[in-house]
């Protein structure tokens, strides 16, 4: 099963009448999803779309997000995911950049008039724009054989081009192929024992990997049923939880500590609960006691990976300990191979830091239209550099310290935040924490803690540092905050910290 489309062909032989997607008050089978997008595939061919031609989707999770993205692929289109929280200008650069011929779009999301920001954008090759909502009048009655344009699309043709988070810089356009897309989430939920008993609740935004690939694209994989949903809500998802039985649960940390502070969570039944994954540099390991043991998933998983890697490099192992999987983000995955390199390019010892380099069938093409970044990043030889900080332990077992951006260096020591936010989230009155480097006219650059948490002070945070860190890493400057600014994908953006 080489490209999307076959990966559908083949839930709909296996599992006919299964429910495929359950979307508020629609449901459709794997059949009934297979007509949908056989027939949304012939509506691509029928307004002109060409192979290699792109596409973008800017509107929450949704079937029809869905049934858009297999239609236009199926015929060798190309997707690009919009943010479902950009505004008119960030999705002007991308559909420019991208050269989209046409969007599917969401008139309004989230108080966002996302058709009125459209038609104020000067976007000459943008040839069609399609409401999402009215997906079904779109596809009319289209019909025509396609076949030979289906039988085009291989593994090795393009499948979509996500854009990177921006948060350092203008996002780049990260071109992974159908063939890529798909050994690794079958690698990947093989990982995670995702199987057709499940339902998945799937509050990562499809817009991201997270959300697209580690969803529904894993779910149509493996069978399971597909419970997309707009945006986190906290009610709704223990009411989903209670009413549809979900036992497949991926998220950011935050999610998970949201769900467990609920002050009505025992009346909610969260017995189906089996499965979560989850992942971010700085985990607590008493988060994922509490996971385990309060909210009763057989299993956590953490995993590390990036858009350039097609969203995973590394994954815990059914079994591990509580330490294992909250400090660590587990193992390269079967066929991938990860060197912790040093500033000349050479592998570093075990247990050594370092920036983590990966290869295999997991790395990007490249950037889109970007042959000097592409250069930068992926060496001769196919190492794609990540940018992040880590270090392997003897196990094989991988810890990403931080991004080298973050680093900073005080006193002429070099401080990596999200190891301090790691020690900082055992203090009991912390909830969330972000750290940056901060001007200092005699240290160069001293720590600067955001904290979400109350029944506190700087003054006990910074005494309590100091018993439990090394005096180099300690903070020297303390800002409580309501909550930590972060973008669509649940990442830090720790730019917008300010005192």
């Amino acid at each position: 099963m080489t490209t999307s489309y076959l990966v559908l062909t083949n839930a709909a032989k296996t599992w006919p009448d299964k429910p495929a997607i359950v979307d508020g008050d629609t449901t459709l089978t794997f059949a009934e999803l297979h007509a949908c997008v056989l027939a949304c595939a012939r509506a691509f061919v029928n307004v002109g779309f060409q192979q290699g031609d792109r596409f973008a989707i800017w509107a929450p999770n949704s079937t029809n997000w869905q049934i858009a993205t297999l239609g236009g692929q199926a015929v060798g289109c190309v997707l690009v995911p919009l943010n479902s929280r950009y505004k008119g200008v960030e999705a002007q650069d991308i559909l420019s950049r991208s050269g989209a011929k046409g969007i599917f779009f969401c008139k309004s999301f989230l108080d966002t008039d996302y058709s009125a920001m459209l038609d104020e954008l000067d976007l000459p090759n943008l040839e069609h724009r399609i409401d999402i909502d009215t997906l079904d009048k779109w596809i009319g009655t289209s019909d025509g054989d396609i076949e030979a344009r289906i039988s085009n699309v291989r593994g090795d043709t393009l499948a979509d081009v996500l854009y990177t988070s921006g948060t350092t810089g203008k996002p780049k356009g990260v071109m992974c192929t159908h063939e890529q897309n798909i050994r690794v989430f079958e690698t990947w939920s093989a990982g995670v024992t995702l199987n057709e008993s499940d339902n998945y609740l799937i509050i990562n935004p499809y817009f991201h990997s997270f959300g697209y690939k580690a969803g529904w694209l894993a779910a149509l994989i493996r069978g399971a049923t597909a419970y997309p949903m707009q945006t986190f809500d906290l009610d709704k998802s223990l009411s989903l939880i209670q009413e549809a039985k979900i036992s497949f649960l991926p998220g950011a940390p935050t999610i998970f500590q949201t769900l467990l502070n609920h002050p009505d969570r025992a009346a909610f039944d969260t017995t189906s609960l089996r499965c979560a994954v989850t992942g971010a540099a700085s985990v607590p390991v008493q988060l994922v006691k509490d996971m385990k043991h309060i909210l009763g998933f057989e299993e956590v998983y953490t995993a590390y990976g990036l858009t350039e890697s097609t969203g995973v490099v590394s994954l815990c192992k059914p079994g591990d300990d509580f330490e294992t999987i909250a400090t660590t983000s587990g193992r390269p995955m079967d066929n991938i191979e990860v060197q912790v390199t040093n500033a000349n390019g050479m592998p570093v010892a075990r247990g050594e830091l370092g920036e983590i380099w990966v290869r295999g069938f997991n790395v990007m093409q490249g950037y889109l239209d970007d042959p000097q970044a592409t250069a930068e990043t992926i060496t001769p030889d196919g190492w794609l550099k990540t940018g992040d900080i880590g270090v392997m332990d003897d196990r094989g077992y991988l810890k990403i310290t931080d991004r080298i951006k973050d680093m900073y260096i005080s006193g002429g020591f070099n401080c990596y935040p999200a190891e301090i936010e790691n020690i900082l989230l055992d203090h009991p009155d912390i909830r969330e924490v972000a750290v940056k480097g901060a001007f200092d006219e005699r240290m160069g650059e001293v720590g600067h803690a955001f904290i979400v948490g109350t029944g506190t002070t700087a003054s006990a945070i910074i005494g309590w540092a100091r018993d439990n860190m090394a005096n180099f890493k300690v903070p020297r400057k303390i800002t409580f905050i309501d909550e930590l600014p972060r973008n669509a994908s649940g990442k830090v953006q720790k730019f917008l910290l300010k005192a």
